[in-house]
């Protein structure tokens, strides 16, 4: 069904490791709702996790299916990786859990892929990362997701990897000029190994970037999290492994 010709609501879902956020969209994915934000509690078990959820939920009203980003690998709407939250998360059925707790369908994928859908243009090769919490990455060859890049937890500079590097911690030992130095290295590195037509960066911490991007590099806004929840009901279930 043509979900242009019907009144879906899709409520879109952000998980992060500093902070949860949710709105709700319209067919469109155009916002229809203010922004609701909790902080991720800690310990970021499952559980405390889903408490904080259902009560964003409560506040923002009725919805017709939701879309979850989730930071980690997911697959079959399973949450294999959680490098910044509860290891209670590896393996955990997300999807299966929200679909009963909610009763309305539920898709999960990676955060970056799902803020991704918001803002590429569907045309070549498009690489998109996020600077916040942890890094992540999506990449999408005319439009569509290739699924289960993890560029995160990949050995980048002296045996450390890029998260290491340019998540919030390293952000914090290096500080922020250092920071920008390497976040700098590492997108000549990855156009190297991509040879992306675009690369768009996302997160809470792409505001801190002060350098001066490329032409064919985008710092968009942290929302794009959230706008992408539709573009994941276009998709077909097989391409959102990652």
């Amino acid at each position: 069904m043509d979900t242009q010709a019907v009144a879906v609501t899709t409520l879109a879902v952000d998980i992060g490791g500093t902070g949860i956020k949710a709105l709700l969209l319209d067919p469109r994915g155009k916002p229809i709702s203010k922004r609701e934000r909790e902080d991720t509690p800690q310990p970021a078990t499952p559980e405390a996790m889903l408490s904080v959820m259902d009560e964003i939920v409560k506040r923002l009203g009725p919805f017709d299916r939701a879309s979850v980003g989730f930071p980690g690998v997911v697959k079959h709407g399973a949450t294999l990786t959680a490098h910044n939250l509860d290891r209670n998360w590896i393996g955990f059925d997300l999807a299966k859990v929200l679909k009963r707790r909610w009763r309305r369908p539920v898709r999960v994928a990676n955060d970056s892929a799902v803020q991704g859908f918001a803002a590429i243009r569907g045309k070549g090769v498009e690489l998109v990362v996020t600077l916040g919490t942890g890094f992540g990455s999506s990449l999408f060859t005319n439009g569509r997701l290739v699924p289960g890049l993890e560029l995160a937890h990949h050995p980048w500079r002296k045996d450390k990897t890029y998260e290491e590097y340019l998540g919030k911690k390293g952000l914090e030992r290096h500080g922020r000029k250092r920071w920008n130095k390497l976040v700098e290295k590492a997108i000549a590195q990855l156009e190297a190994l991509f040879n992306f037509d675009h690369l768009y960066i996302g997160g809470g911490n792409a505001t801190r970037i002060d350098f001066a991007l490329p032409k064919h590099v985008t710092r968009v806004p942290n929302e794009d999290g959230l706008l992408g929840g539709v573009a994941l009901w276009r998709e077909s279930e097989t391409y959102l492994t990652k």
